[in-house]
């Protein structure tokens, strides 16, 4: 009866490690430390925030890798074979904040689609670019009359200003 019991309890150990695994595995992220993640619990006491640069933002996960922070951006229901620019200029906003934050900027930043990961270099030239599209983002917040930046029918529904909008689809 021991013995028996013994050997159901190491099989079914055995059958969750594997579940656990392969669960993992589908999401395709290296299989290393989560410092915080803001899908399920261990959040963020804070989110990353710099005053300097007026930017505030929670990535999904900040993972620890080689004694560096990387951020991940996680969007489960896109698939796409290439990333959008909008999903990439969001992660490398996490990059800077974790620069500013940590003192050190992260080599780079992960955006994980349904079915497939993504790396963004954190490069001087992608700093820029986030830089650069934070002033035009201040600039625009200026502008009176701001027009469209899509055709998409779908996404214009979503959008919290729908209703109010002369622009809307």
């Amino acid at each position: 009866m021991g013995i028996s019991l013994g050997l159901a309890l190491l099989v079914l150990a055995v059958a969750c490690a594997i579940w656990a695994s392969s669960i993992r595995r589908r999401t395709g992220l290296p299989w290393v430390p989560v410092r915080s993640q803001d899908v399920l619990g261990r959040e963020l006491e804070k989110p990353l925030f710099s005053r300097r640069l007026g930017l505030t933002g929670k990535p999904d996960y900040l993972l620890e890798i080689g004694g560096a922070l990387i951020p991940v951006e996680v969007k489960p229901s896109r698939r796409s074979p290439t990333p959008y620019d909008s999903d990439l200029m969001q992660l490398a906003s996490y990059c800077l904040l974790i620069e500013e934050t940590e003192g050190q900027p992260p080599p780079y930043g992960l955006l994980r689609y349904a079915q497939r990961t993504f790396r963004l270099n954190y490069t001087e030239q992608v700093r820029e670019d986030v830089l650069a599209l934070m002033d035009e983002m201040r600039a625009l917040l200026d502008v009176a009359d701001c027009a469209r930046s899509h055709d998409e029918s779908q996404r214009c529904r979503s959008c919290g200003f729908y209703t109010i909008c002369d622009d809307a689809l």
